[in-house]
């Protein structure tokens, strides 16, 4: 599945993703802020991917969540399937390789993964995809991945307000609409079949369709669609994060970023990759914001509800939501209907 972007992709012929040190995000000088933010939407605005370094999450943080996740896959698939993500009532918990079909996709990505939500415990707030988490009894678990969780949610924080910025827009327009997102973490397991044909994707060319990813990969096999439709190696970089555009955003600052076509071919080792999903609140308007709209500049994307759009695409991605949707256990979101595979962009239809 490609993105359909392809023949009007604004971004660069690059060869390899631009780098930005994000430190100065947090500097308390505003102009050392601007100057940071500067060089993210240079990145954002030439490439749609990007590496960061200078994010200051510690290493041991990356290294108990690869070690626990490396632990957890090890296990029985019966021991793995007590989690499963249809057992859980926020959507979170263990996915079984041929659970995920991407929406018109011919065949299941080669991969299983482990969800993990925004921990929401207040009977009162949640939502479709907001809930408490399903957290396995291996002993670790819980208190290995729930920092990292924490600490590259807090760096989403900051690479909004950065983007904010980098659009001329006030620092908090996307932190304020930021008190329970959906963001989601997934824990993600390639495995290496020496068997699978040579063109098998672990993941096939798709767009984000939230408002940017924070990605670590354990290993090389991520692949990107620069402006000239080439496919370009994303190697893995020392102590970086792979930030990349996802349609919410896109949509937000009215095709100043856009969202940038990626997927994952047949990796030639074992894998791991954990992809943050940056989220603005569940009842946000997705909309051309109006200081980036005028006379000739109209608004390009159809106003959507953040958490509705998530939940549509996750419905029409997920077996066990498929099947609830085709008994009536469950309906699409009303203003969600007709929404269509990933790399749309917002509002159009298929």
């Amino acid at each position: 599945m490609t993105s359909g972007k392809v023949s009007n992709n604004p971004h660069t012929a690059f060869q390899t993703l631009p780098v930005v040190n994000v430190s100065g995000l947090g500097s308390s000088d505003p102009g050392q802020r601007q100057a940071a933010a500067e060089q993210l939407g240079q990145a954002a605005r030439d490439a749609g991917f990007l590496y960061v370094v200078g994010h200051g999450i510690p290493a041991d943080y990356t290294e108990r969540l690869i070690a626990r996740t490396k632990a957890y896959f090890a296990l029985p698939y019966a021991e793995k399937m007590r989690h499963y993500i249809g057992h859980s009532v926020n959507h979170s918990g263990y996915v079984p390789e041929g659970e995920e079909r991407f929406y018109g996709a011919k065949s299941v990505d080669k991969k299983e993964a482990y969800d993990i939500g925004y921990d929401m415990l207040e009977p009162a707030h949640r939502r479709p995809m907001l809930g408490p988490n399903q957290w396995p009894d291996m002993p670790g678990f819980k208190e290995d991945i729930l920092p990292y969780y924490q600490s590259v949610l807090a760096l989403g924080h900051q690479l909004f307000r950065g983007f904010a910025l980098a659009l001329g827009l006030a620092e908090d327009t996307f932190t304020q609409h930021i008190r329970r997102p959906p963001s989601q973490l997934r824990l993600i397991h390639y495995p290496y079949n020496p068997d699978l044909p040579p063109d098998t994707p672990g993941i096939g060319a798709h767009t984000d369709y939230e408002c940017f990813t924070i990605l670590k990969p354990t290993a090389p096999g991520l692949e990107v669609l620069n402006g000239a439709g080439e496919w370009i190696d994303v190697p893995l970089l020392d102590n970086a994060f792979v930030i990349n555009i996802g349609d919410m955003m896109e949509a937000l600052s009215n095709g100043a970023f856009v969202a940038t076509s990626h997927r994952v071919r047949k990796v030639a080792e074992e894998r791991y990759s954990f992809p943050m999903f940056c989220n603005l609140d569940y009842d946000t308007v997705i909309e051309p914001l109006p200081d980036l709209v005028s006379e000739n500049n109209p608004p390009r994307y159809a106003p959507l509800i953040a958490g509705e759009h998530l939940y549509a695409q996750t419905i029409q991605t997920f077996e066990y939501l498929k099947q609830r949707l085709a008994q009536g256990e469950l309906e699409l979101p009303a203003g969600a209907k007709g929404l269509s595979s990933f790399g749309k962009k917002l509002g159009e239809t298929a």
